[in-house]
């Protein structure tokens, strides 16, 4: 190497221009290579430290999640359950976030939110989600640890918003989507079935006079200027029969591993 530098200074060739160029040559490759070793060094982290495997279903930051089908040294391969396949570079599994929902166990626990008027029966309201739960296939238990519950989690504005937990099965937790899909399909169908009412934002307008008139003249006038025949005021329906002692536990509670002894009245219902 010395010998060409003599040679290239004997030949009247300028050396220290052609460092400057080399210099500059070298840190650009730097630069753009910084990425490429960057991903290789983070392909053998996760070659050698097995937090992620093929066959896993993960979750990145980016939102990102299906099944890792490769693990090269640049990138890795994930299929979303859309059977798209996404070239995700390593540097994301090592520096970013990542959610690996199959690490120790293929399980998973899923919270569907839902509402009910106000007013509603909250023993009927566990009941009708219990047995949705009881209705589809990716519910892991009806019984022990990991049974469904239902939480009373807030008070909307013009609904009481519940939560169903559950516990999926190893399939429905690749498929989360497709799971909460099937329980929300499965809630509708039970609270509609035993007549509670799906709640939606809405007002109500009560118009205590109208032109001096109160109750049932005032209806009648309103509905004497639209030219309709007032309705009859319905009769009040009857009451729901309770659902049982068995459903009026607080599950929320029995989550909780050193409340769920110290409360008898939270005991699971029995099998069905």
């Amino acid at each position: 190497m010395l010998g060409v530098v003599l040679a290239l200074g004997a030949a009247g060739i300028p050396v220290s221009k052609l460092t400057l160029i080399a210099g500059g040559i070298g840190i650009g490759l730097g630069f753009g290579l910084q990425a490429i070793f960057n991903n290789f060094i983070s392909g053998l982290i996760l070659l050698f430290d097995r937090s992620l495997k093929v066959g896993d279903f993960v979750e990145l930051a980016s939102g990102v999640h299906g099944t890792v089908r490769d693990i090269k040294i640049r990138a890795t391969r994930i299929t979303t359950n859309d059977d798209i396949d996404i070239l995700v570079p390593n540097s994301e599994f090592v520096s970013g976030r990542l959610i690996n929902w199959t690490l120790q166990e293929a399980t998973r626990r899923l919270r569907v939110p839902f509402g009910v008027a106000y007013g509603s029966s909250k023993e009927l309201v566990k009941k009708a989600a219990l047995e949705a739960a009881a209705a589809v296939p990716f519910t892991q238990s009806l019984q022990g640890a990991h049974a469904p519950q239902v939480w009373l989690v807030g008070f909307g504005s013009s609904t009481l918003n519940f939560e169903l937990v559950v516990w999926l099965d190893a399939d429905a937790t690749r498929r989360p989507s497709s799971a909460l899909a099937a329980y929300n399909w499965a809630l509708e169908t039970a609270l509609v079935g035993h007549g509670l009412e799906l709640s939606w934002p809405q007002r109500d307008l009560r118009m205590r006079s109208w032109f001096g008139l109160e109750g049932e003249q005032a209806r009648a006038a309103i509905a004497e200027l639209l030219g309709v025949v007032p309705a009859a005021s319905p009769a009040p329906a009857a009451p729901a029969p309770a659902p049982g002692a068995a459903y009026a536990g607080n599950d929320a509670i029995r989550d909780v591993p050193h409340c769920a002894d110290a409360s008898p009245s939270n005991t699971p219902p029995p099998a069905r």
